[in-house]
């Protein structure tokens, strides 16, 4: 079982003594990879092993979405931006839906063959044209195009044994603003956002989403906290209304959407405080290990719904569907 709240970084393509020592740490539930970490599938099958040998119990994540949110790609198939998908939808839906359930599918089994857990997906953001963040990582401004077509990446991820993560919740594709860099404010009236943007979420739940990431974003008409941050966004409208019972991821807390929660120490207690189950802390070793000492010093309860995230283990998977897949994978990418 997963046994920390915390869900860091590594700084380069192996393990550091010190990395490893803050690995066997009981507070650290769970590790991100990024590019930086990655050089070719015969590196990454190493420093798994490594990690692995450590923690057999460590919640691994990536994102791996397709597009420009694709942190593996070298032995990797080369995933579409989903937008590609969105425009399938309009042509045929049904088709369309089939083929997010075989790249869902695609990317889950290729990572699950490195004992990788999760990729943070699928995006339920809708594309409303203004956010260049979201934009192609968006299925589209439908939100019945959202609903399904991210339903069927979700199934396709289900059967490789791999949960998903949507996100960022209660959507960010209105607001302009890069959350990255600074903290956007999204004016819009809690109806607007409840009968458009929320309504991905509402549905991928009722389906059985396994978790969420609140975006570090602050809608002023409805709380003057960011959502990630927020007990009306996580608890009221999240666990209460909306019925979920899965993980709540915490955005990273070093982007400048947080910032407005305080030092480090402070951002963990905000974002476990409003409902978060883990929080991320990457690109910032010195925020990543403020937040270490602050939990060894004031440690908190870890949820049992953590343990929901790990996946199956992998199975040598249909080498014919395999083949197929990549061959759509490699035909939507001709359409970008």
């Amino acid at each position: 079982m997963t046994t920390g709240v915390l869900m860091l970084d590594l700084e380069g393509l192996a393990l550091t003594p010190d990395e490893a020592n803050v690995l066997q740490s009981p507070e650290v539930g769970g590790l991100i990879l990024f590019s930086r970490n990655f050089e070719d599938p015969e590196q990454l099958r190493s420093l798994m092993q490594s990690i692995r040998s450590l923690r057999p119990d460590l919640l691994v994540a990536v994102d791996q979405e397709g597009g420009r949110v694709q942190r593996f790609r070298e032995g990797f198939t080369r995933l579409p931006p989903m937008s590609v998908l969105g425009k399938r939808w309009l042509e045929n839906p049904h088709r369309a839906i089939a083929q997010a359930h075989e790249i869902g599918w695609l990317m889950a089994t290729e990572l699950r063959e490195y004992d990788i857990d999760i990729s943070f997906a699928p995006v339920l953001d809708l594309d409303w044209g203004r956010s260049s963040v979201i934009g192609d990582r968006s299925f589209g401004q439908s939100t019945d195009a959202v609903i399904e077509l991210a339903g069927g990446l979700m199934a396709g991820m289900h059967e490789a044994g791999m949960a998903a993560t949507g996100k960022h919740f209660p959507g960010h594709g209105w607001v302009e603003a890069d959350s990255h860099h600074e903290l956007p404010v999204d004016e819009r009236s809690f109806d607007e956002i409840e009968q458009q943007d929320l309504r991905p979420f509402d549905a991928l739940i009722r389906r059985g989403l396994d978790g969420l990431m609140p975006a570090h974003v602050v809608y002023r008409q409805a709380c003057s906290a960011p959502a990630g941050f927020s007990t009306f966004w996580l608890q009221q409208i999240l666990r209460q209304r909306l019925h979920f019972d899965g993980v709540i991821f915490s955005d990273d807390l070093s982007m400048e959407g947080a910032s407005l929660a305080g030092s480090y120490a402070e951002r963990c207690d905000r974002a476990l405080a409003a409902g978060c189950d883990m929080v991320l802390v990457c690109n910032h070793p010195d925020g990543a290990q403020e937040v270490l000492k602050h939990l060894q010093q004031h440690p908190v309860a870890v949820s049992h719904r953590l343990a929901r995230m790990r996946a199956r283990p992998a199975r040598i998977p249909d080498q014919e569907r395999l083949q197929q897949s990549r061959l759509l994978a490699a035909e939507l990418i001709e359409e970008v």
